[in-house]
């Protein structure tokens, strides 16, 4: 995604819009007009399945499966937002703010805030990730992501939402076991039902970071879900 790891990272522009999904989601079809193909399954996982959602429903022609894992679209989440919520995601309004921006007090000392260890996330994956979180313009995109959530992506989402847009395609909704999802939401499925009339759903034995944490339980998870498209 646009301002991660070792990514481009482009102005922000009026109400952060150069961070909303809707320009990730174009950077998604641009490649995919490069390689030159015409569809592509889509998967995304935290911040990427709002990326991956967004590509869906605003390119519909050109995403042929959705994977979405460990989250729920960004409207839906804000729509629960209670104590819960707030007490156990306060870092997406700290991120977002920018009366006093989070830049500074991230950047004093990246490995405080953002945590992550070799051990469990693997040795390289862990080095690029290192990498990455002490690099203060990626630091200053991601925060640009969290607030491109707060407004223009939560307003892409409740404008779908009123005009009662759904996902074509079919959809793999997949969650780690051992994250909040299920303590966030009761069954996170059922919010994605909504959006979704064809959705599969899949469960990772693994914290939030099930790629790096499980890959071969996802893989295979991803696997089936992309072979019954023939491939």
């Amino acid at each position: 995604m646009r301002g991660y790891g070792g990514s481009s990272k482009p102005p922000a522009g009026l109400d952060h819009a150069g961070y909303a999904k809707r320009a990730m989601a174009a950077d998604v079809v641009g490649l995919l007009d490069a390689l030159g193909h015409d569809r592509a399954a889509v998967v995304g996982h935290d911040r990427g399945c709002y990326v991956a959602m967004r590509t869906a429903l605003d390119h519909p022609d050109r995403v042929s499966r959705l994977g979405v894992l460990d989250g729920v679209p960004i409207g839906e989440a804000l729509a629960r937002c209670d104590a819960r919520f707030a007490a156990r995601w306060w870092h997406w309004f700290f991120l977002a703010q920018s009366d006093k921006p989070a830049e500074r007090v991230i950047n004093a000392d990246p490995d405080a805030w953002y945590g992550g260890s070799p051990a469990e996330m693997g040795a390289q994956a862990y080095a690029d990730y290192h990498r990455a979180i002490h690099d203060p313009a990626t630091v200053h995109a991601m925060c640009e992501d969290y607030r491109a959530g707060l407004g223009p992506d939560r307003a892409a989402d409740e404008a779908d939402r009123a005009a009662g847009r759904r996902i074509g395609c079919p959809v793999l909704f997949c969650f780690s076991t051992r994250d909040d999802m299920a303590e966030l939401y009761g069954d996170p499925a059922a919010i994605w039902r909504e959006w979704a009339p064809d959705l599969q759903v899949a469960s990772v034995d693994s914290g939030h970071h099930l790629a790096e944490e499980a890959p071969e339980q996802l893989a295979a998870v991803l696997g089936a879900f992309l072979a019954a498209a023939g491939g």
